[in-house]
């Protein structure tokens, strides 16, 4: 076999495609402008996506309601609560002991001066009297005697004079005979006295006697009645034994407690009105009575101290079917003050002195006052300094501002510091002006659905 040469010998294997070359690929997948546009506005639209889903956004304006402060006439009010009472109340009750016969009246009752009330058991009081009554009759006979006895000492010592005057007496039995007459005398005079003492035991015993008679005092009604017939009525001087009451409805007072930080506005003569709880939707004129010197203290010694006093107020005017005991609210008109900045005593709030920045208010360019450290003792204050704020709105954006107060009535305040006249102010609700409204939150008055938009960003 002849040798043949390998690179002679014809491929038998099918022929493979040649590999693309470089340049040939690129030149394939080469984008056009057009392409290369709409890739990059997609890449920038991914990114501008993500950047804003990653920035914080803006909270919603909060929904408030507004007012405006305005100028005008206000006056103080003191709201206290209480209870009505009679303007005149009588405790009736004994000075003697005994036990209770009958009482012809029950609660409810309406009486008249020296009507008879009830009977106490007069048997013991009306034997004193018939013994005083013998004491004295005796005391009186006796007196009698001793007048008889002074008649004969008398005559004695005219005859004693005589046989004197012509010596058949002696001046022994001169000096005798007026000695005996002195002492007659005396003894009468003794007697007299003993008769005046029984005549004062026999109207003492007779006054005990009518004293088991109950009558009435005043006229009134009965509002109370405290015993029962057949119970034992104690008589004495140191603690009284109240069988009845008995006042007068027809003139009522209210005695009502006043908190220290407003007693010192009130007066006697201040006019008042009052609401009945008995009777709603109905104000009774009052004015002021007394108002007491003495605090009355509760939980002494104690974080809860409350200190409070007493007022009473008379009402100007009969209230049919009141009765002592009954709830009733009074608000008394003190000062009032014309030409004054006011708004809705809600408007006002409190907020932690070192959260207030004050600035942007009349007035506000004061800051506000700090205790010095000296004063402060070094020690950490039980409680957190709190100051007076409104929110003002400005450009749809509330701003805390510190203000001072004046007079306050039932729905307004005056402000004397830190806001003027027509400027816009929050006053609700509640829950958001107490606790989340803060400086620089975005506001919407709520009444009309409608808020001032905050003034657009001026850039340099």
């Amino acid at each position: 076999m002849a040798y043949q040469n390998p690179a002679s010998i014809p491929d038998l294997e099918p022929a493979r495609p040649e590999k693309p070359t470089v340049a040939s690929f690129r030149s394939a997948q080469r984008m056009t402008w057009t392409q290369r546009i709409v890739a990059g506005v997609f890449v920038l639209a991914v990114v501008g996506i993500t950047v804003a889903s990653l920035m914080p956004k803006p909270q919603p304006p909060v929904n408030v309601q507004m007012v405006t402060a305005r100028k005008g006439s206000i006056t103080r009010v003191v709201t206290a609560g209480g209870k009505l009472q009679a303007a005149t109340e009588v405790k009736l009750s004994s000075n003697i002991t005994g036990d209770l016969l009958s009482l012809s009246v029950k609660e409810g009752d309406r009486v008249t001066r020296g009507q008879d009330l009830g009977k106490i058991d007069p048997q013991r009081y009306a034997a004193q009297v018939s013994q005083q009554d013998a004491a004295r009759a005796a005391a009186q006979g006796d007196l009698e005697t001793q007048k008889v006895q002074v008649v004969q000492l008398r005559l004695e010592l005219g005859r004693v004079e005589k046989l004197a005057q012509s010596g058949n007496a002696s001046p022994a039995e001169l000096d005798v005979a007026r000695n005996n007459l002195a002492a007659g005398i005396a003894r009468m005079d003794a007697a007299a006295g003993r008769v005046a003492q029984a005549d004062a035991a026999l109207r003492e015993a007779r006054h005990y006697y009518e004293q088991t008679t109950l009558t009435s005092p005043i006229d009134g009604v009965v509002t109370k009645r405290e015993k029962q017939v057949g119970e034992r009525v104690r008589g004495s001087d140191f603690s009284e034994d109240v069988i009845m009451i008995i006042s007068t409805l027809s003139q009522m007072e209210m005695k009502m407690e006043v908190g220290e930080h407003e007693v010192a506005y009130l007066k006697e003569g201040d006019s008042a009105e009052v609401e009945i709880d008995a009777f709603p939707e109905k104000k009774f004129p009052a004015q002021v009575v007394e108002v007491a010197r003495n605090a009355n203290i509760k939980q002494q010694g104690t974080e809860g101290e409350v200190t409070t006093f007493f007022v009473r107020l008379a009402l100007t005017q009969p209230v049919a079917n009141a009765l002592p005991g009954m709830s009733a609210q009074a608000s008394v008109f003190t000062d009032t003050r014309d030409s004054a900045i006011v708004v809705p005593i809600q408007a006002v709030t409190v907020r932690p002195e070192k959260d207030v920045k004050p600035g942007g208010g009349p007035g506000s360019e004061q800051k506000l006052p700090q205790p010095p450290p000296e004063a402060q003792g070094g020690k950490k204050p039980k409680r957190e300094p709190m100051a007076k704020v409104v929110f003002v709105v400005q450009d749809g954006v509330a701003k805390v501002r510190p203000v001072e107060t004046g007079l306050a009535s039932d729905t307004e305040i005056e402000i004397t510091s830190g806001l003027a006249e027509g400027e816009k102010v929050v006053e609700g609700p509640y829950r958001v002006l107490s606790r989340e409204l803060a400086d620089g939150n975005r506001v919407v008055d709520e009444k009309n659905g409608k808020g001032q938009k905050p003034a657009p960003d001026k850039k340099g």
